[in-house]
């Protein structure tokens, strides 16, 4: 009898080794897939941010060339000329034709 209980203990331990070692790479494989998961969604997120990011950026880079147009306006540039700095068109006389 007593060679019984010796034969089974070394295969009940071996078993429950066994099971212990599949849950460990059962629960490491759970936690690998649910990180992976998560780094999914917080890079999704990310870009999310990023494409609004840049849709603003747009916008204010077409602002900013609308006002860049309208001060370059030559005649905005003329109406300062003659109320800032006293500037008037030339006469003829003053003209010189370079051939």
């Amino acid at each position: 009898m007593m060679s019984r209980k010796s034969r089974k203990k070394p295969r009940k331990l071996k078993e429950t080794g066994i099971w212990i070692v599949l849950m460990f790479f059962f629960i490491s494989e759970l936690f690998l897939y649910t990180w992976s998961r998560v780094q999914c969604v917080g890079i999704g997120y990310e870009i999310s941010k990023a494409a609004n990011r840049q849709k603003e950026l747009v916008a204010l880079q077409n602002n900013l060339n609308l006002e860049l147009a309208s001060l370059k306006s030559p005649a905005r540039i003329a109406e300062i000329a003659k109320t800032r700095f006293g500037l008037k068109m030339p006469t003829s006389e003053q003209m010189i034709i370079i051939p």
